[in-house]
């Protein structure tokens, strides 16, 4: 089942080589890539290394036909692959199998793949900018963007290719833009936006509005104790009608909010704010929990990418390369969560390395019923 699935979605992606000169076909080198990507393999001589062991079980299933290729043959298909491609197939792929229910937020957000740059000049190194469902932990797209001060120019390209109706979309300070949250509204969606100094007169209309806040105690607090360190949380919410002057051109802007975070650690205390807007009327609580789970996308996201799946100490960069195995791991992690056994993500890699029975589970949750709301 999960074969016709794998190929009905990614069958759209066009080899570049001559047919002629083809003994692998694309849809081999894809579906094994796959596979040993969700198996832990972090290179081209990994992704060889398990066809290798695992060939009698992929030749079963109609695979490597003709035996397993050379790391560098594997190497030259996947990065001459058109990411565009690649990535409107994976994006098609979450909106078949991902239902998120109304309301759910989507965190955006940009990570640089630090070792994706050309060694000749060391400058085109990828920043990919995600979307990413917090409450499923499950990524929803990506796009390459050429360094980390182009996500402004990136961020509308993406929300062009999500379905964001009734959802909140939340972005950080460097997407709070008057056409972003436009476009937001324009797809019926809600936008969270963190305003800081790049939006002065705003950022300085909304510390204005909660400064009796400010002044007042704090009150109520969400405290934690963990890791060593204390931190205290509030968070405040007021009609955007307490702003003073004029901000009509933030496109249905309806309420603003206020983080107040406190953290002792090692004797040393930091008390520090955090402000947004947003245009949905949320309640403080809602407010909050926006709040904390945009950060899901750094400590779910980010960081796994980098502590199971050796993003940022991967070197490779030719053609496509980096910006395809961005979109296998990402792919592949979808599937590792959507498959239900207890486990950790390194955990559930080396099972699927061992075993490809469970190879088999990943792959059926990732392509049948990811996501079932």
């Amino acid at each position: 089942m999960y074969i016709e699935a794998f190929t009905s979605h990614f069958s759209n992606i066009i080899d570049q080589r001559q047919t002629a000169k083809v003994t692998y076909p694309l849809e081999d080198i894809l579906f094994v890539s796959l596979c040993a990507v969700i198996a832990g393999a972090e290179g081209w001589a990994d992704i060889h290394c398990y066809a290798d062991g695992h060939l009698a079980w992929f030749q079963k299933h109609g695979y490597l036909k003709e035996g397993v290729p050379a790391d560098d043959t594997i190497a030259r298909i996947i990065s001459r692959i058109d990411p565009d491609e690649f990535s409107a197939c994976f994006m098609q792929w979450m909106q078949a199998v991902h239902s998120a229910s109304d309301g759910q937020l989507i965190a955006i957000d940009g990570k640089t793949l630090k070792s994706s740059y050309h060694r000749n000049d060391r400058l085109s190194t990828i920043h990919m900018v995600n979307a990413f469902a917090c409450e499923n932990k499950l990524v929803l797209g990506q796009l390459k963007t050429s360094d980390k001060s182009n996500e402004i120019t990136a961020i509308p390209d993406l929300l062009q290719l999500l379905d964001i109706r009734e959802k909140l979309v939340s972005i950080d300070a460097m997407g709070c833009q008057k056409s972003i949250a436009a476009q937001i509204v324009k797809q019926d969606g809600d936008y969270l936006l963190a305003v800081k100094s790049n939006q002065k007169s705003l950022h300085d209309a909304i510390m204005s509005a909660f400064s009796s806040v400010r002044k007042a105690p704090l009150s109520p607090l969400a405290i934690e104790n963990k890791h060593g360190r204390v931190e205290a949380r509030a968070y405040h919410v007021l009609s955007a009608n307490e702003l003073e002057g004029d901000f009509s051109e933030w496109q249905g802007l309806r309420s603003i909010g206020m983080a107040m975070s406190y953290r002792h650690c090692n004797g040393k205390g930091a008390l520090t704010y955090r402000y947004y807007i947003s245009s949905a009327e949320l309640p403080e609580q809602k407010f909050a929990d926006a709040v904390r789970s945009h950060w899901f996308i750094e400590n779910s996201l980010h960081w796994v990418l980098d502590a199971s799946m050796g993003e940022d100490h991967c070197q490779i960069y030719q053609n496509h390369a980096a910006e395809n195995w961005s979109l296998l791991r990402k792919l592949s992690l979808n599937m590792l969560r959507s498959e239900s056994s207890k486990g950790s993500i390194p955990m559930k890699q080396k099972r699927a390395w061992m075993k490809p029975e469970y190879l088999e589970e990943v792959l059926r949750a990732g392509f049948t019923s990811l996501l079932e709301i």
